[in-house]
């Protein structure tokens, strides 16, 4: 085992979250920093190398108590590379992400995609416990995914794999969807999603306490939903109906084609914990196989904000 330190980089497109973490994973320092998304993006890099060094030095650390860097960023990968073919929420284009770190820092830099290393780091250390065969799904304000399968992450043949958010879902009234198409996934089972459903039946004219909710605070969240769902409100209740009736299907889906014993659920609308979990395993087992059902379990993700940064450690570990 290394007695050198690893860093982890989660890259969103508000924050980046940057962690020292120990070779056998254990976080020793976290933080974060604004997403500088101006002038084209090119200031994040410089951002992220100058925070290391500062927090190193805070701290007490050597440049050589580090081994490497891996980072997680939105968008689309060349693993291989670890260039950023496109990444809208950032405002990267073509971007050789790798390198520009590599020569901001003096670490050797590896880079995937952030769902991706989520699933790595619960697969590491959270709720994924080391499974060989392991679906992950993030439901946030879209709707991300890894795959690990015979104990290794999935990249695909060109960074796309596991865009599970654009999956075709809805065909009898499709959403459009930011990557350009409708119907997907992500249109109907987001945070995102779960929010807009709720403020077209408002103003559609359904009675709903959500009414006198969008009235008090300007907005209605998933967790609004959820909530109104749990004191019998019938237009919040039909609303989550749908959305676990289309999470089920496609998971039910990506299930068969794949056999994994881990189904880990991560993302803010995770936190509705049983209330998502339970109507979501009985709607998955009518749409899988028996046999593909009886191998599978369907876990909440326990990392939170963490799996991102632990994924990407990891991957460094790995590629080292």
């Amino acid at each position: 085992m290394s007695t050198k330190h690893l860093i982890g980089i989660d890259i969103g497109g508000t924050t980046v979250k940057i962690a020292f973490i120990t070779y056998d994973g254990v976080i020793i320092e976290k933080w974060e920093i604004p997403t500088n998304k101006s002038d084209e993006a090119q200031y994040i890099v410089p951002d992220i190398a100058t925070s290391i060094r500062d927090k190193q030095k805070e701290k007490g650390y050597q440049h050589d108590d580090f081994a490497a860097i891996g980072v997680g960023a939105p968008g689309f990968i060349d693993v291989d590379s670890g260039m950023i073919h496109e990444a809208v929420n950032v405002g990267w284009k073509n971007y050789h992400l790798s390198e520009e770190l590599k020569q901001a820092t003096g670490y050797k830099v590896w880079v995937e995609n952030d769902a991706n290393l989520a699933a790595l780091g619960e697969n590491w250390k959270g709720s994924g416990d080391r499974a060989n065969h392991m679906i992950a799904v993030t439901l946030g304000t879209g709707v991300g995914g890894g795959i690990i399968a015979n104990g290794q992450l999935l990249h695909g043949a060109n960074g796309t794999v596991a865009e599970i958010g654009h999956m075709a879902v809805e065909t009898e009234q499709p959403l459009p969807c930011n990557c350009g198409k409708s119907g997907c996934l992500e249109t109907v089972t987001s945070a995102t999603a779960i929010s807009r459903f709720a403020k077209m039946a408002i103003e559609e004219g359904k009675t709903t306490s959500l009414a006198q909710t969008l009235k008090e605070k300007d907005d209605i969240t998933a967790k609004d939903v959820f909530e109104a769902s749990t004191q019998g409100d019938q237009v919040a209740e039909d609303i989550l109906a749908y959305v676990i009736e289309h999470l089920g299907r496609a998971i039910a889906n990506l299930a068969i084609a794949l056999n994994p014993s881990k189904i880990v659920i991560g993302g803010g609308v995770s936190k509705a914990g049983d209330q998502l979990l339970i109507p979501l395993r009985a709607v998955f087992d009518q749409y899988a196989l028996t046999r593909t059902s009886h191998a599978a379990e369907i876990v909440m993700a326990s990392l939170g904000n963490d799996a991102g940064v632990m994924g990407a450690a990891y991957f460094a570990k790995e590629e080292l």
